[in-house]
C-alpha cells in the first residue's frame, strides 16, 4: 500500500503540475507531497521529475513511470468502484463549476432540495463565467450555457436555452424598435464580454442565419449586470431567458425580434470522459435534468 500512495501522489504532482498544486488536491502539506515523490525516487533508484524553481517536467524514465502508474491507479480505482456501485448511495464531495447568473438565479436555490436527497454528498460550488478546465482545476461537473463541440467532455443536456433581444419600454420609445437584427447596428447593444463570437450575434429566422456585428457603450462579464443596464434603459440587451424570464413577464423588459430568437444553445451538465461514472456526478446530472427539463419555468409564460 505504501508503493501504491507514493504512485498516486506521483501521478496527482504529474496532473497538477506543481507540488503545491498536488497537494491542495490530495489534502496534504506541500513537504509531505515532495517526501512521498522523494521516498519513491529512492526505492526506484532514479530521478523521475527535473525540478526548477518555475516548473517541473517529467524525466524519460519518469514519462515511462507515469504511464503506467497512471494504468495501475486507474485500475484500483475501477475495481473499488465497480464494488461500491453495487450498495454504495451517492456521497462524498462533489466540486461543481457554473455560470455566475445561472449559478445564483437557478442552482443555488435547487441546492438544498438535492442535498437533502442526497445527505451523504458534500458540494464545493463555484461561479464564474470564465470556461474553466474541469480536469485540470478538479471539478467533478460543470453546468455550461453553450453550443458543444469539445469531444474531451461528457455533456448531458439540462434544458434549453433561448435568447432574446430585449430593451426596457422607455428605450423602445426613444429609439424605435428594430424590424430585422441588421437594425442593431444604429442601436447601443451592450455586450457580454465573454461572448466566443466577440460583438457578432447571430440570429436565425424567416431569412435563414443572419450575422451582425454590434457596439454599444457598455460591455460586462456578467449577464446580471448588463440586465441592470438594460432596466435603466441604457440599451439593448441579447440575452438567455433564464436572466431576464421575469422581468419580461413583469413588462420592465420588452422583447423585439422574435421570429429572430437563436435558440441553439442549451443547459449542459459536463464532466470528463470515465469508465464509470460516479454516483454523485450521476445523482447531479440526473437531478438537473429532472429540475429544469425540456421546458423550464422560466420560460412559462
Amino acid at each position: 500500500m505504501e508503493k501504491l500512495d507514493g504512485m498516486a501522489v506521483f501521478a496527482r504532482v504529474v496532473e497538477a503540475g506543481t507540488f503545491s498544486a498536488a497537494a491542495r488536491q490530495i489534502g496534504l502539506s506541500k513537504s509531505a507531497v515532495s517526501k512521498q515523490v522523494a521516498g519513491l525516487e529512492d526505492r526506484l533508484g532514479a530521478r523521475l521529475l527535473n525540478r526548477t524553481t518555475r516548473r517541473l517536467s517529467l524525466t524519460e524514465v519518469g514519462a515511462a513511470f507515469y504511464e503506467r502508474c497512471r494504468r495501475i491507479i486507474a485500475e484500483v480505482e475501477e475495481a473499488e468502484l465497480a464494488v461500491s456501485r453495487l450498495h454504495a448511495e451517492p456521497r462524498g464531495m462533489l466540486r461543481v463549476n457554473a455560470p455566475m447568473s445561472f449559478g445564483i438565479r437557478h442552482l443555488a436555490p435547487a441546492l438544498p432540495e438535492f442535498m437533502a436527497r442526497f445527505p451523504e454528498v458534500t458540494v464545493d460550488l463555484t461561479l464564474n463565467d470564465r470556461m474553466v478546465d474541469l480536469i485540470d482545476e478538479g471539478y467533478d461537473v460543470a453546468v455550461r450555457i453553450a453550443r458543444l463541440a469539445d469531444s474531451s467532455l461528457v455533456a448531458r443536456k439540462l434544458a434549453p436555452c433561448r435568447t432574446v433581444v430585449c430593451a426596457a419600454p422607455d428605450y423602445w420609445r426613444r429609439h424605435g424598435r428594430p424590424d430585422h437584427p441588421n437594425d442593431l447596428k444604429r442601436h447601443n447593444c451592450l455586450v457580454y464580454t465573454y461572448m466566443l463570437s466577440g460583438n457578432d450575434l447571430t440570429f436565425a429566422g424567416p431569412d435563414g442565419r443572419v450575422s451582425v456585428k454590434v457596439a454599444g457603450s457598455m460591455s460586462a462579464n456578467n449577464g446580471d449586470a448588463l440586465m441592470a443596464a438594460a432596466l435603466g434603459g441604457i440599451g439593448v440587451l441579447t440575452t438567455p431567458t433564464f436572466i431576464v424570464g421575469e422581468d419580461l413577464r413583469a413588462g420592465r423588459l420588452e422583447a423585439v425580434l422574435k421570429d429572430y430568437e437563436d435558440s441553439d444553445q442549451s443547459v449542459y451538465a459536463v464532466y470528463p470522459h470515465s469508465r464509470h461514472l460516479s454516483a454523485k456526478v450521476r445523482a447531479f446530472v440526473d437531478f438537473g435534468v429532472e429540475r429544469f427539463g425540456p421546458r423550464p419555468y422560466w420560460d412559462v409564460d
